[in-house]
């Protein structure tokens, strides 16, 4: 079966397609969204994290100059996939997204892609840790880059404890009970209607944010549990963050050069978890999602992340 491309909202060339993800729910898809029909024998893959989806055609621009087919996966429920009646963003396991990334992996080779690199960002970068980490994932991915990836939750240690504790006990009984539900002032400033410089759908990324529900978030607990076990992903990992973090208010006068949503150094502490081949980038100047940072940082961020994609398939094809 061939996937049925049509003309997306980015625009002129943009097209995407829908996947279905279940047999039991029609309404139940992923999308993948590319910019026209393309070629090569390495793809790159983009995920998204919470409260987002794809937007970020400079980063397919910046792909294709490096002669990487580019793709974007809108997750279940998720964006573009997203369907009148669903919570948005909800999974109870984030193993339910490993379902999504196989399938998108494999129409990618079906397309003639025969090498894949998985660029995930933040809660993304967690689900395909995950994922990379499992049999299918070790054998569809050939290298993994994260940026910003969400391994711990931005707390106390007491506070994560407690909170962890409190989310296994009522994440059974109430799993859609609402656990936060604000404004972000990360969120809020990226768009240009509110100084950013950023245009994107507030429909699909508000500046509110979605709702965090106790069973959404023990999942993501569940899963960072998973992984400061350990894991094995076979793949060559880049972790990418930004220089330092700091509060996620507007009157943070580097709200625009800190990753203000996460807790960078808890994310250093991680990383060496994922694998035996682990790459640490540290960005100054960048923000949370290191791809909608300032013009130096992001530059900087590509230059050096695309660096080490091709060093990364090469080393392995030799």
């Amino acid at each position: 079966m061939s996937l049925d491309w049509r003309p997306d909202p980015l625009g002129p060339g943009w097209e995407q397609a829908t996947v279905p993800v279940s047999v039991h729910d029609p309404e139940l898809v992923a999308t993948l969204v590319r910019r026209g029909a393309q070629h090569g024998e390495a793809a790159m893959l983009h995920v998204h994290g919470f409260n987002d989806y794809f937007f970020q055609t400079h980063l397919a621009e910046a792909a294709a100059a490096q002669g990487l087919a580019f793709y974007a996966l809108d997750l279940r429920r998720c964006g573009r996939s997203w369907r009148p009646g669903q919570v948005p963003h909800w999974v109870d396991d984030l193993a339910e997204y490993r379902v999504d990334l196989a399938l998108a992996a494999r129409w990618l080779r079906g397309l003639g892609h025969e090498r894949l690199v998985l660029h995930a960002h933040s809660t993304g970068g967690l689900t395909a840790a995950l994922w990379a980490h499992s049999p299918a994932g070790r054998e569809a991915v050939d290298a993994l880059v994260l940026n910003s990836p969400w391994f711990d939750l931005n707390a106390r240690w007491f506070d994560r404890v407690v909170s962890t504790w409190v989310l296994d006990t009522l994440g059974p009984l109430d799993p859609q009970r609402v656990i936060t539900d604000g404004p972000s002032a990360y969120s809020y400033h990226l768009h240009r209607e509110h100084g950013g410089r950023w245009d994107y759908d507030l429909r699909l990324k508000p500046p509110g944010g979605f709702a965090v529900r106790a069973g959404w978030l023990r999942a993501v607990r569940r899963g960072q549990a998973r992984l400061a076990r350990g894991l094995r992903i076979e793949a060559p990992v880049l972790v990418a963050t930004a220089a330092e973090s700091g509060p996620n208010a507007l009157d943070n006068p580097l709200l625009d050069a800190q990753d203000t949503v996460l807790d960078v150094r808890q994310i250093w502490a991680r990383a060496p978890q994922l694998g035996p081949d682990v790459t640490e980038l540290r960005v100054p100047g960048g923000i949370h999602d290191l791809t909608l940072s300032a013009d130096g940082p992001r530059e900087l961020y590509l230059s050096r992340m695309f660096d080490w994609v091709w060093q990364s398939l090469d080393a392995r094809a030799a």
